[in-house]
């Protein structure tokens, strides 16, 4: 028994589709012969072919419109539609984006007939059932269209306004813009984005319901437990004590995932909140990475790529917050100057790759003692500086001794079993009423400077020297020695 013939739909007005037809029966295809697009979505619709052509602009309803209303109906979304036209770019990219299979240029017979057969052997396979309630109705069928064009319009305006946001800049301007722009589309209990590297979570809250919502958000798209939280929390969230489980999608760029968004709507989901979320999750990760590389870059400016800590440029541009900060509220400030000892020895007998061992295992140590809230910098060379928040001179030079401690126990392996012993010289100044930053650093300095003339490995603060002490002098003495 041979078998079935293929049924395809061909709209075409031109006055010679009879001929077209021919043509494609005497490829041994059953051709539905339609003039117009209502038509074929009609027949379409009312029994799925095996592939559909149509030409790319037509009266009434076009073939892009009638791909995008048939690729949108679960009854014909596997159904690939062939579109013909003229030549050109600008028609075949129009075909694209509207979801034809294939374009072919008009009196290509050849190419039409290849194009249904890659497209048909191609093609998903059918739905298992289909909605005829369109029938043949026109008007069903224009409103219908018009339904999918809005949703595209619609889909458009929202991929924009995500995209704009790849110029924030930072993570935490991106959130929150995210958060002030999804919560004038729909209504939700929380909002939340987390990011791999770096391992982020930005969550949008009602204030009061703060903790429940950030528990269910990692539950939901797991950031780290060690994730920095960026939160947004206002009255554009509902403080709802329940609802349906959160929507959740991947962020996904170049086949790669940057993270995860998560929307936990309220207690009825809006009927279109799934696809809300998928457009902004696809559109999100262009602006994520923007964001992600303008802070990378950022950080490289401000960080000393040998030991990890701030660079002289990022500590003084900090410096200037602080002491606006200290002077503002009353509160007190010091700071520590420290130089590794005999550091041009280390560099002399054992090689500058030593050396940076020892700067590194340095910027190491620093960031392990020094408190949360404190600066800490490379000033230069060997010598670094920790600006110690809310610490008076007594104290500081407490801890100045602790770091001392640090340094004396530690040991830096320098490659090829070489391990190094090394001290540190500190010098600690507090800040003073209506005193500058150079002031402060010169007086910190001075300090730390008589600690090395004084036999280094040790701590000397401000207000143990004697100032009329030449610091060039300091400096000569050690040269000396050194």
């Amino acid at each position: 028994m041979p078998a079935p013939r293929k049924r395809l739909i061909l709209v075409d007005p031109a006055e010679d589709v009879g001929n077209l037809s021919s043509r494609l029966r005497m490829q041994d295809y059953l051709v539905d012969e339609v003039k117009t697009g209502v038509e074929a979505a009609s027949a379409a619709l009312a029994d799925p072919p095996v592939a559909v052509v149509a030409d790319l602009w037509m009266s009434g309803v076009s073939g892009v419109q009638l791909c995008r209303l048939l690729k949108g109906e679960p009854a014909t979304a596997h159904v690939p539609i062939i579109l013909r036209g003229p030549g050109g770019q600008r028609n075949r990219f129009w075909a694209e984006q509207a979801g034809a299979a294939d374009y072919v240029v008009n009196g290509r017979m050849g190419d039409l007939v290849r194009a249904l057969d890659r497209a048909i052997a191609g093609a998903p396979p059918a739905a298992p059932g289909f909605d005829k309630t369109l029938g043949s109705c026109e008007t069903a069928i224009r409103d219908r269209i018009a339904s999918r064009l809005d949703a595209a319009l619609f889909e458009s305006v929202l991929a924009a306004e995500v995209r704009a946001l790849g110029a924030c800049g930072s993570f935490d301007r991106l959130f929150d813009l995210l958060s002030q722009f999804v919560s004038r589309v729909t209504s939700y209990r929380w909002l939340a984005v987390s990011t791999d590297m770096p391992s982020r979570l930005g969550l949008h809250t009602f204030p009061a319901t703060r903790a429940r919502s950030e528990t269910e958000a990692r539950a939901a798209i797991g950031p780290a437990e060690d994730a920095t939280v960026v939160l947004v929390e206002d009255g554009d969230a509902f403080d709802d004590e329940e609802g349906p489980a959160p929507i959740v999608r991947s962020i996904v760029l170049a086949g790669k995932e940057l993270g995860k968004i998560a929307l936990a709507v309220r207690a009825v989901r809006g009927d279109h909140d799934e696809e809300f979320v998928e457009v902004i999750a696809r559109e999100l990760a262009g602006p994520l990475r923007m964001a992600s590389l303008v802070e990378e870059s950022q950080r490289l400016a401000t960080i000393d790529a040998l030991t990890g800590l701030m660079n002289r440029r990022a500590l003084l541009e900090a410096m200037e917050v602080e002491l606006a900060r200290a002077e503002r509220h009353d509160y007190p400030c010091c700071v520590m100057m420290l130089d590794v000892d005999h550091f041009k020895q280390i560099n002399d007998r054992h090689g500058h790759a030593s050396g940076d061992a020892v700067l590194a295992a340095t910027g190491r140590l620093l960031k392990r003692l020094a408190r949360k809230g404190d600066l800490v910098a490379r000033w230069g060379g060997e010598e670094f500086i920790v600006v110690l928040h809310q610490t008076r001179i007594a104290d500081a030079a407490v801890v100045a001794e602790r770091f001392r401690a640090a340094f004396a126990e530690m040991v830096v392996a320098a490659g090829e079993g070489l391990e190094l012993h090394i001290t540190a010289s500190f010098g600690v100044a507090e800040l003073l009423p209506e005193q500058s930053i150079d002031e402060l650093f010169d007086r910190a300095d001075r300090a730390m400077y008589e600690a090395k003339a004084g036999g280094r490995n040790r701590v000397v603060h401000d207000s143990q020297r004697v100032e009329a002490e030449d610091p060039q002098q300091l400096r000569l003495s050690i040269s000396a020695v050194a």
